[in-house]
């Protein structure tokens, strides 16, 4: 079985799909708290998600901006890691049938990865298309994270009600696998966490959380992410112990939590950009925040 680029490896036979959903999280690209990736792994774990093919290296990846890793042993060469773009497949809780596309943003070749992918999607029978990220926002760690809506669809955006934004930006291959999709008349969006800006640099699980309910109210896709839960409530409570002890985190959260209560999360024309406030004090916290939690493991 090839491809046309004769650019993927099949492990097994093409699996028979009842209208798959197609979940992609690829890394290198704008991922705020690693939101996207926990909430990936949940997908994956929770719906017992199972590789059926890869993708040739060589033509995607460059990896001297992607080295593999070496493990030594007292001197030993016991194993090189390569990163590998991965599809597998799973079902989520109600039953759905999932195609899961997962690992590095293709470095170079999107043209062809576009063209594989679509091939992929409707040799599978595709019936939509989400894409996962989070990007930094000055919001409160004390509010749940809103989300945002990227689309090339009318009928999608009209239907889903997460934030619109108006700017231009760099784009990454999903935006262009967004565009694919709709092509093809497969439904496509990207669902975008918002996270605060101050702790955007480490891991940051009430994103993930977010991203999972957002994969439920666009496209049906129920995973429960009960372990991101738990940690959710304890980095919670970590952040507001640290923050409650200085006055001057405490009158930049309290101004935070103003501004993000004075807007609603109707749809409107809010940018990536967020509100101007001074970020001195957010730079501050974060650091010491890390620090916070790294003393705590």
């Amino acid at each position: 079985m090839t491809s046309p680029g004769n650019t993927i490896r099949w492990l097994s036979d093409t699996p028979q799909l009842d209208n798959p959903v197609m979940i992609v999280a690829l890394t290198g690209w704008i991922d705020s708290g690693g939101a996207a990736q926990s909430a990936m792994q949940a997908v994956m774990a929770e719906s017992d998600g199972s590789p059926i093919a890869v993708f040739d290296d060589d033509p995607f990846i460059d990896f001297r901006a992607r080295r593999p890793t070496l493990h030594l042993d007292e001197g030993l060469n016991t194993l090189v890691e390569w990163q590998h773009i991965t599809i597998s497949v799973g079902r989520d809780l109600a039953g759905h049938d999932l195609v899961l596309l997962s690992g590095p943003e293709p470095d170079m070749a999107w043209h062809r990865f576009r063209a594989e992918v679509s091939h992929l999607a409707r040799l599978l029978g595709v019936s939509a298309m989400a894409h996962l990220g989070a990007y930094p926002f000055a919001a409160p760690h004390t509010r749940s994270p809103r989300l945002s809506i990227t689309t090339p669809s009318q009928d999608v955006l009209a239907r889903v009600p997460f934030l619109r934004s108006t700017l231009e930006v760099p784009a990454g291959v999903c935006a262009v696998l967004e565009h694919e999709m709709h092509s093809l008349g497969i439904p496509s969006l990207g669902i975008w966490a918002q996270v605060p800006h101050y702790v955007s640099t480490m891991p940051y699980p009430a994103a993930a959380v977010a991203l999972l309910d957002g994969l439920r109210e666009a496209v049906d896709v129920v995973v429960d992410g009960t372990g991101i839960r738990q940690q959710t409530v304890k980095q919670r409570q970590r952040i507001d112990d640290l923050i409650s002890g200085n006055e001057e985190h405490q009158a930049m959260l309290e101004q935070l939590e103003r501004i993000h209560d004075s807007t609603d999360d109707t749809p409107s024309g809010i940018d990536f950009g967020g509100p101007r406030i001074e970020l001195r004090s957010a730079d501050e916290i974060g650091a010491e925040i890390e620090q916070f939690l790294r003393d705590q493991d």
